[in-house]
């Protein structure tokens, strides 16, 4: 019985020894494996939609990391693609964040069926401090892999560009965090305004986050945030609009007719835009487009752009972070053609639709329990088969002042998982 007992202690404490030594690991893991830098990765994306490829580019490192130092290996949301990062020698994942591109957009397209195209990405991830393996790839609308590729990274490879370490862009903090060791870091950058409109765009940013800061759950965990803005000048001001002819010299090359959509504004000219930011604290970014005219758009993980000067500007910026921050879905339905981005036998993996297939991973727990929330056919952009959370919110029309209750929660998820 003694030796029982015994038998018994000594687990018990190898068992509060390892907890202890886990806890530890966790807490020292960034400094395990990371330097206070940045490395970025520029890819190239090619392809159709019977074959995609990716390529790398080039490989730049800059002072400082902005983003996670916790749950380094967790993703927040699954993305429409993820970047692995993996200790060479081991082949633990050390690093791990999800995303969204204009390329897998435009695969959905019928011009991907007989057309090639190249699109530029951009990633972010801690400076290894020894070698590792980083993977990429990217998922179809069934969540299943359709491309990969995998490539070493040596940190001391003469060959890595460093940049951000002078000449950084001019930039004014907007705001800073509580803990600035812990926040989450967004830039907002000017895109069309000329030298002499600066101040413009500095009162535009500002305009665009006390917009963001009056919507929960942003506003109360507003401390958690730290905001610069970034006066990047452009030759011509304005941006470019195609389906008019007009093309202008602007910082990031954006225009209107993206995918032969009048109001899709966006820019694909990633290298350009973190050209721009290298050096300066930031993650998430804004980019505000000095238009009059409707349009923008937002990419999970890569950027959050709109039109600054229309009536709509501020529900349009919230809307469109919403996206881009937190991976949101749209909650609106075209009338008169459904786009087919949601198989009705597969579950998003957006926090906010449902096709019903796994709706007790959603808010199917909240049903009944807040006013509100239900299951409201008609969104995804199609009207039958998807569903939403309640029947309006700042993801479904620009007039709705409020996120629903279910984006409300997903995006303070989001805040949590980043901060705390």
């Amino acid at each position: 019985m003694k030796t029982s007992i015994l038998t018994m202690m000594k687990k018990s404490i190898l068992t509060i020894v390892l907890a202890l030594t886990s806890l530890t690991a966790g807490a020292q893991a960034f400094d395990d494996y990371f330097t206070d830098q940045t490395l970025r990765l520029d890819y190239t994306f090619s392809g159709n939609a019977a074959r995609q490829d990716i390529y790398v580019d080039k490989l730049n490192v800059s002072p400082r990391w902005y983003g996670k130092r916790q749950r380094l290996a967790e993703l927040p949301v699954e993305g429409n693609g993820q970047i692995t990062v993996r200790d060479h020698r081991t082949g633990l994942a050390i690093y791990r964040n999800s995303f969204s591109t204009l390329f897998q957009e435009w695969l959905s397209y019928d011009e991907a069926k007989t057309e090639k195209k190249s699109f530029e990405n951009v990633f972010l991830v801690p400076m290894p401090k020894d070698t590792v393996d980083i993977t990429i790839d990217l998922r179809n609308n069934r969540r299943k892999i359709m491309a990969t590729l995998t490539h070493t990274v040596v940190p001391t490879d003469i060959l890595i560009h460093h940049i951000g370490e002078r000449n950084r862009t001019p930039h004014l903090t907007l705001q800073q965090a509580a803990d600035t060791t812990r926040c989450i870091h967004i830039a907002y950058v000017a895109e069309g305004y000329q030298e002499q409109e600066m101040q413009t765009f500095v009162d535009d940013a500002k305009t665009a986050m006390e917009a963001l800061f009056a919507h929960e759950p942003f506003k109360s965990m507003r401390n958690r945030f730290n905001i610069v803005a970034v006066m990047s000048p452009s030759k011509d001001s304005g941006t470019s609009e195609p389906g008019k002819g007009e093309w202008r010299q602007t910082a990031l090359g954006s225009h209107f007719n993206t995918f032969y959509s009048d109001r899709y504004l966006t820019t694909l000219n990633l290298k350009a835009l973190h050209d721009w930011l290298a050096g300066i604290p930031y993650e998430h970014i804004i980019v505000l487009v000095n238009t009059e005219k409707y349009g923008g758009g937002g990419i999970l993980n890569s950027y959050n752009l709109s039109m600054a000067h229309h009536r709509m500007f501020k529900p349009v910026v919230v809307h469109e972070f919403g996206h881009s921050f937190a991976g949101l879905a749209d909650e609106y339905a075209y009338e008169q053609e459904a786009i087919p981005m949601y198989p009705a036998d597969v579950e998003p993996w957006e926090p906010n639709i449902t096709t019903q297939v796994n709706f007790g991973a959603k808010w199917k727990d909240m049903v009944g329990k807040i006013d509100g929330v239900g299951l409201f056919e008609g969104a995804g952009y199609s009207l039958k088969g998807v569903y939403r959370p309640e029947n309006d919110c700042r993801m479904r029309t620009n007039e709705n002042p409020t996120f629903c209750h279910v984006c409300e929660k997903a995006i303070r998820d989001i805040v949590d998982f980043y901060t705390k």
